[in-house]
């Protein structure tokens, strides 16, 4: 049925005698990964709907239901626009760009009730019965304190297309996580034992820090760490350079040493003289092999993001929570951490997720000792 629906419908890429493209699936998708990229940098939302032709009783019904809906809305949309099947032959998607422009939030339900109008003198009752319509605004707001995904996949299907061209490797790269943390843990127990007396011993407080943090596709999970600041902290000091970070408005601090400047509160009155040798050293970050064995984290990806810090992102910089799991070590950490600016380290993020492989995971990896042995950005 659907070749057959396909072969027909191409005669109606060109509508009631325009020049407009029907465009098709694979097509469609790609346009709405392009222009939600657009989105991220330019910030000028779009407005993607979808119209289910439904279960209906055989191709024949379709193809009608398809023939008199297709020229009748391409009647209703702006030339920019864009329509196409998102999911054919039964769901066409209407794609309208920069509806923010003018008009502020009363254009989606004028656009809804447009589109609605159109099908409803167009099709015979029975037909417009059958159509179920929604839609979906991007950028989204992002709901961080539920453990939902916050974002929708329906803007996303470059990374969807991504994670189905990449499952040996995740198999394989969950197997290097399952392998490396737990040789990990028995090598270093002897350390986790003197790290965890270090700390009892100087000052009052838990030996682990546990705080909920933003993992892949946004979804909150509890991270661990080895505690480096003092019990009863005011978080607020560091949320609010987080947030002047992430704008651009925080310049770099000088180090302590021949070292390059950094990017960070380089003296946190929070932290302990332990939790200080520690950060120096990323022995506190051991603690995180715990959420490697869960599957939460892996070895290598991008930092895991706090809640407050994702809330200031800009658009593009989400991107980092969702193409790939955090991870302890990543291409931040071993191209100076701390000493460059966020912009960058999302960038670093991004581009390992386009470029992940576990020959590229194996050289971070053997990386990240000299890393830690330079402290380059570590504070």
């Amino acid at each position: 049925m659907s070749a057959l629906l396909n072969n027909g419908l191409a005669t109606m890429a060109t509508i009631s005698g325009s020049s407009r493209a029907m465009l098709d699936e694979e097509s469609f998708q790609s346009t709405i990964a392009f222009e939600r990229k657009r989105t991220e940098r330019s910030a000028r939302p779009f407005l993607l709907m979808l119209i289910d032709t439904g279960d209906t009783s055989g191709e024949g019904t379709v193809r009608e239901v398809l023939t008199k809906a297709l020229p009748a809305l391409s009647g209703c949309i702006r030339e920019t626009d864009v329509i196409g099947w998102y999911k054919s032959p039964t769901v066409i998607g209407l794609m309208f760009t920069e509806i923010g422009a003018n008009g502020g939030d009363c254009i989606p339900s004028i656009l809804v009730s447009r589109v609605k109008g159109t099908l409803y003198e167009s099709l015979p009752f029975e037909h417009f019965n059958h159509i179920s319509l929604s839609y979906q605004i991007f950028p989204e707001k992002w709901v961080h304190d539920v453990p939902l995904r916050p974002s929708n996949p329906v803007f996303y299907p470059d990374l969807g297309r991504r994670e189905k061209g990449k499952r040996a490797f995740k198999i394989g790269k969950r197997f290097l996580d399952l392998l490396g943390s737990v040789v990990a843990m028995i090598l270093f127990a002897p350390v986790f034992l003197a790290v965890a007396l270090a700390i009892k011993l100087s000052s009052e407080g838990p030996v682990f820090f546990n705080q909920i943090r933003v993992g892949q596709n946004g979804a909150p999970f509890v991270f661990f760490k080895f505690r480096t600041m003092q019990v009863n902290n005011n978080p607020n000091v560091h949320k609010e350079f987080v947030q002047r970070l992430i704008k651009g408005e925080v310049e770099s601090s000088p180090s302590n040493d021949q070292q390059p400047d950094v990017y960070k509160l380089t003296r946190d009155p929070r932290v302990t003289r332990v939790g200080s040798i520690l950060r120096k050293t990323s022995l506190d970050e051991l603690p995180q092999l715990i959420n490697v064995l869960k599957g939460e984290m892996s070895l290598v990806g991008p930092r895991p993001a706090i809640p407050y810090e994702v809330e200031a992102y800009e658009i593009w910089h989400r991107s980092r929570v969702l193409e790939t799991k955090p991870g302890i070590t990543g291409l931040w950490q071993v191209k100076g951490r701390s000493s460059v600016r966020f912009d960058e380290m999302v960038r670093l993020d991004v581009r390992y997720a386009m470029a992940c492989s576990l020959r590229l995971d194996m050289k971070i990896l053997f990386m990240t000792p000299w890393a830690v042995i330079r402290g380059e950005g570590a504070y």
